[in-house]
């Protein structure tokens, strides 16, 4: 029995080192640094047919932190979505829309090149889905070798106006007059956070605001559309204001966690849900 497993463990490894030996010109594991995992829990895939023609700039989120993306524009046209994805550097001259092994087996025309125009690296990555992980793979100059990688493009980064019409709705849109109405929101990351459900919405002038109070005391600060918002309170649970540009759109808020020290800052989205709104 020991022989046999012996016999059964030798031609595992010769079946592997043959597998390694049909694909040359992939970066091994000793080459590899720590892989992120790209959190898509909660997050739903989302079209170009959800988005209006344009140029968006985007967040983007990468598996590893050797592959340095300093900011993306999001190329909205019909019913395909292309990521320019802007570079530190030129330390990686090709790309892939695929696995590091077919990008081996590919022919060089099917290689995405670095553009270098104007002093920038840039490039050009079909997109088939927002929220949805995207394999592929880059091939380093230095090392001659294809690094497997994942990205994620946010939709929760996306200006509101790179939003389809039908895609949402605002105050304006539900007629919304001033006062006070409650709302379901719901609140998806890669943390732990969680907030009180419904929410109250105060609307004056056009202008939407909501209380979200989460379910920790924990949290000191959020941001939200660039802005910083200090907590109004740790009664019931760390509260806040914040603005309400879009019902049933994810809305990205960085929430800064005091659970641990130092302190770290979690993306989150918020929904608000427009089909549960009522007046207080």
């Amino acid at each position: 029995m020991k022989i046999l497993r012996c016999c059964l463990f030798v031609l595992l490894l010769f079946a592997l080192a043959s597998a390694y030996a049909e694909t040359p010109g992939i970066a091994g594991e000793s080459d590899m640094t720590a892989v992120i995992d790209l959190a898509t829990d909660g997050l739903t895939p989302v079209l170009a047919s959800l988005l209006q023609t344009g140029t968006y700039p985007a967040a983007v989120d990468v598996s590893s932190s050797m592959f340095k993306v300093v900011g993306c524009d999001l190329v909205v046209a019909g019913d395909q979505m292309t990521a320019r994805l802007h570079m530190k550097s030129d330390a990686y001259t090709y790309m892939f829309p695929g696995s590091a092994e077919d990008a081996v087996r590919a022919d060089p025309t099917q290689w995405i090149s670095l553009d270098r125009t104007e002093g920038d690296f840039v490039f050009d990555l079909p997109v088939s889905a927002l929220d949805a992980v995207i394999e592929c793979a880059a091939f380093s100059e230095r090392k001659q070798l294809w690094y497997p990688r994942t990205l994620l493009v946010r939709s929760d980064s996306l200006p509101t106006d790179a939003w389809a019409e039908t895609s949402f709705a605002t105050a304006a849109s539900l007629s919304l007059e001033d006062g006070t109405y409650l709302c379901e929101v719901s609140l998806s990351g890669a943390g732990r956070a969680a907030l009180v459900s419904p929410a109250t919405l105060t609307v004056k002038s056009g202008v939407c605001t909501a209380d979200i109070v989460f379910t920790t005391k924990k949290i000191d600060y959020v941001i939200v559309d660039g802005t910083t918002i200090s907590s109004a309170g740790t009664e019931n649970g760390a509260a806040f204001t914040v603005p309400v540009t879009a019902f049933d759109l994810p809305l990205g808020i960085i929430v800064d966690s005091t659970a641990i020290k130092p302190s770290v800052e979690v993306p989150y989205t918020m929904v608000f849900d427009s089909s549960s709104l009522k007046r207080e």
